[in-house]
């Protein structure tokens, strides 16, 4: 069962450029921490796939064993794990997350 999971998640984050599993969707979030990152998101102007954990208990727990991280939302870019609400609040507020998207083509300079 896993390995299915697993494999759905390396499919989602290797065919989107930014992937947020969160809690809801980008139009209709359902905890305060998803909101935040899609505002940011949003904010930057960055396109980005939203999966709703809350719709499939398989992907809710699989993305926490496949990251090794215990919360939701998860950002990734590129097939990279950014982080969580936290990591993407401070590196958003400190630039950083803006150098990294740009380094990866997504943002303009």
């Amino acid at each position: 069962m896993e390995n299915v999971i697993f494999d759905r998640i390396r499919k989602e984050i290797g065919e989107n450029d930014v992937v947020l599993y969160m809690k809801g969707s980008a139009a209709f979030p359902q905890c305060g921490f998803s909101s935040l990152v899609v505002q940011v998101l949003s904010q930057l102007g960055v396109p980005f796939k939203d999966v709703n954990v809350l719709e499939d208990k398989d992907i809710r727990q699989g993305i926490k064993d496949f990251t090794d991280w215990p919360t939701i939302p998860q950002l990734y870019v590129k097939g990279e794990f950014i982080g969580g609400c936290d990591i993407v609040r401070e590196m958003y507020e400190s630039g950083e997350l803006q150098e990294l998207l740009q380094s990866k083509g997504l943002l303009a300079a």
